[in-house]
């Protein structure tokens, strides 16, 4: 999720791609100056003023899409139990400014052709917008230093970027409220913005029930997996443990079992060779240092490609989903009480390796925070709490959505794993 800098660094993003085509493109206007400020602000009166374009946010709306995913709720006791996200779309306002005949139809053009080109912001593309300069930091101004630490490139879903429908009755309010005088525009809407709430909340523990398992009688006759089961039937599954994967028509020869996670630029892959079994394949992730570094936790995509009996060619499977948890070792290195404000800080050792773009979450005893930043990938983090109780208790820790896992599964019956404890001093 993204900081309450997104709307900033949104703005900046999109300055930057405009500045950046129009020096690719080579208009034929000379320099234009690119600029995201409120239309009343630009001087028009100068005569020396080149071509410009202004992108200019005038209003920022709910996302509906998101916005009903999770309401607040608190305790009895009036404790934050759940901050669903902030989602939002911005509208934006793209104007051409020109001096002679021509140039501010030309240039509307131009700035349109860029937007259409780039309908969604890639990771890459904002982390190059906002990224330190390459003649250091401290040569940007100060709002946009503070914009690169908005992980506007870290948040789950992805920035598109639309042409809003605006009648003329719609134009002429909003340029009338801006007390501007009118000039070509074209507006924008831009999806979604997802801003996370950075204080710590308290998280109940997991229902111990068993899940029900639905298998569809229709097969088409295809490679295909169900499902990913982890060992001992739990949610996620943990490196160095056994995997199933679950399906019909997955025997062949040559089997190769590929996985994709959104910081992978190649997947990882785990060669089978002969599957004889058409309903399940079995495989073991691997372990060590090698893996911890390679294999970071959250979600995978699973892909299963195989040449089946009687023919020649490989086919590959859709993708299901895994998800890799990430292990705490425990004991942690330190738990420690501030003696005036009670929050409880932990050092913690954990498994795989931590990326600096991934978000890490811990929870104890009810009480929940994400990890101070860690600019490169760690294998220690560290937790600052809030007033934990004292006493033993339970620890969950959270890679990119996946959980540690907590509940033993097996043997039955179902209950907490006793070693997912820490002491927490008075």
């Amino acid at each position: 999720m993204s900081s309450p800098l997104a709307i900033g660094a949104v703005s900046a993003v999109l300055r930057n791609l405009l500045d950046n085509g129009m020096i690719n493109v080579g208009a034929p206007l000379g320099p234009v100056n690119v600029t995201a400020v409120a239309p009343d602000t630009i001087k028009l009166d100068e005569p020396d003023a080149g071509p410009s374009l202004n992108l200019f946010m005038h209003r920022v709306s709910p996302n509906q899409g998101w916005f009903n995913g999770g309401l607040p709720a608190r305790d009895a006791n009036g404790t934050a139990t759940s901050k669903p996200p902030l989602a939002l779309n911005l509208h934006y306002l793209l104007t051409a400014y020109g001096n002679a005949d021509f140039q501010a139809e030309i240039l509307l053009g131009y700035g349109m052709h860029l937007l259409h080109e780039r309908p969604v912001l890639d990771r890459a593309a904002i982390r190059r917008a906002l990224g330190p300069s390459a003649l250091g930091p401290t040569i940007l101004p100060p709002a946009f230093q503070a914009l690169v630490a908005s992980d506007l490139a870290d948040q789950v879903d992805a920035i598109t970027v639309t042409m809003e429908p605006t009648d003329s009755e719609e134009m002429s309010r909003l340029w009338s409220a801006s007390q501007s005088s009118y000039r070509p525009s074209a507006a924008y809407v831009v999806s979604v913005v997802l801003i996370e709430a950075r204080d710590p909340t308290r998280d109940p523990l997991p229902v111990l029930a068993p899940a029900v398992v639905v298998e569809p009688s229709l097969q088409p006759p295809f490679p295909t997996i169900e499902t990913v089961v982890p060992e001992k039937q739990q949610p996620a599954a943990q490196l160095g443990e056994p995997v199933v994967l679950s399906g019909h028509h997955l025997d062949g020869t040559a089997a190769v079992v590929r996985f994709t996670h959104r910081l992978l630029e190649t997947p990882n892959e785990i060669a089978v060779g002969a599957s004889p079994d058409p309903k399940r394949v079995e495989l073991t992730l691997p372990s060590g240092a090698a893996a911890e570094q390679d294999w970071p936790a959250g979600v995978y995509g699973v892909t299963l490609s195989v040449v089946r009996p009687g023919e020649t060619k490989v086919r590959e499977s859709a993708v299901a989903a895994m998800q890799l948890a990430p292990e705490p070792v425990l004991p942690p290195g330190a738990v420690v009480r501030d003696a005036g404000t009670h929050r409880v800080t932990v050092t913690l050792d954990v498994r795989p390796r931590v990326r600096p773009l991934q978000d890490a979450r811990l929870n104890v005893g009810g009480v929940s925070t994400l990890a101070q930043p860690h600019p490169t990938a760690t294998a220690t983090l560290t937790f600052e709490l809030g007033a934990v109780p004292p006493g033993p208790q339970w620890v969950r820790l959270t890679v990119d959505g996946a959980e540690s896992l907590l509940v033993r599964r097996e043997p039955a019956p179902t209950a907490f794993d006793p070693a997912q404890q820490i002491t927490v001093p008075a």
